[in-house]
């Protein structure tokens, strides 16, 4: 390719077909919280549209010099989006090289930003979740929820997986799915967000994000040693039930205070430790067995672009996608 003469388009199926494994993903996510935690990246927090209630337009920037990954994603989420048999995901990825600033890739972005979102998840469970977890909880079983057992597969032997959607034909979906991909852990539908959560080791919440909720999810269902991932804001989460947690870490500490100056998180606790310093080793993670920790992954650029690059120049080396002139 000619920089600055050709970019390369890169259609869902060309991302797809990268194949990046979760755990490159995981390497990849987790080297960009290192950089993160070192203050080597540049991410302003994310400017928004919002042309629907509950729905948002999103641009998210994000440099990181050591990776050589400089872009900004384009993503919308939109709840309503089944009925016209459209994902609640779509966007694309644009990728400049550092240099000259050119764009070099523009790329799909709906399969990045579901493995990202595994991806951290398995990331923070490294550091955050008890060491001898066994049991998973999955509340909403669509497309986010996909990628997040991988990653947690990949760092704790999990051994039972609850799962509950309120379409208990996704459910029955999503676990048929996931059995193939991961044959070790046994996998029931729960009848209730309640069954799923009570004593569950590690609890995943991949529901809709709305400013205003009517969350389930109650302080006495969280055992002690519990590690919450929440990847859908306090959607699923009543205010005791987050300020009752030990330990209360965000991904990026200004996006979090950001999204409270919009309307979310009105009951999350104000006191809260940015996931970079752990993983850079600067703050402290778990201490010990009996600690219940929430771990609020909001979703963050530098976890797209330290993906985008690596899926970028695989298909230069495997003549994926499609190159068309600046």
């Amino acid at each position: 390719m000619k920089k600055g003469k050709e970019m390369l388009y890169l259609s869902g199926a060309d991302v797809r077909a990268v194949n990046l494994s979760m755990a490159d993903t995981m390497a990849a996510v987790e080297q960009a919280f290192v950089e993160k935690g070192h203050g080597r990246v540049q991410m302003p927090p994310k400017p928004g549209l919002h042309t629907r209630g509950d729905a948002f337009i999103h641009a998210m920037p994000a440099y990181l010099p050591s990776l050589g990954a400089a872009g900004v994603k384009w993503v919308s989420g939109y709840p309503d989006n089944a009925s016209y048999g459209l994902p609640y995901i779509n966007g694309l990825l644009v990728l400049n090289c550092p240099e000259t600033g050119v764009p070099l890739a523009v790329m799909d972005c709906a399969w990045i930003t579901a493995q990202r979102t595994g991806a951290v998840s398995g990331v923070a469970a490294k550091y955050l979740a008890a060491p001898d977890s066994r049991v998973a909880a999955i509340i909403g079983c669509g497309v986010q929820a996909r990628t997040q057992l991988p990653a947690l597969a990949l760092v704790r032997d999990l051994q039972e997986v609850r799962c509950y959607d309120i379409d208990p034909a996704r459910t029955t979906a999503y676990i048929e799915e996931m059995r193939e991909q991961l044959p070790g852990p046994r996998f029931f539908a729960a009848g209730s967000v309640a069954e799923a959560v009570r004593d569950a080791d590690i609890v995943v919440t991949a529901c809709p994000i709305v400013k205003d909720p009517d969350p389930p999810i109650e302080p006495a269902w969280l055992k002690e040693g519990v590690l919450a991932l929440p990847i859908d804001f306090d959607s699923s989460w009543q205010t005791a039930a987050m300020r009752g947690c030990d330990k209360f870490y965000v991904d990026d500490q200004n996006q979090f205070e950001y999204y409270r100056t919009v309307g979310y998180f009105k009951g999350a606790p104000t006191r809260h430790v940015d996931l970079g310093q752990v993983v850079a080793g600067f703050a402290a993670g778990r201490e010990n067995g009996r600690e219940r920790i929430m771990a609020m992954n909001l979703g963050l650029a530098i976890e797209d672009m330290a993906c985008a690059v690596k899926i970028y120049e695989r298909a230069l080396d495997r003549g994926l996608g499609l190159t068309v002139a600046l």
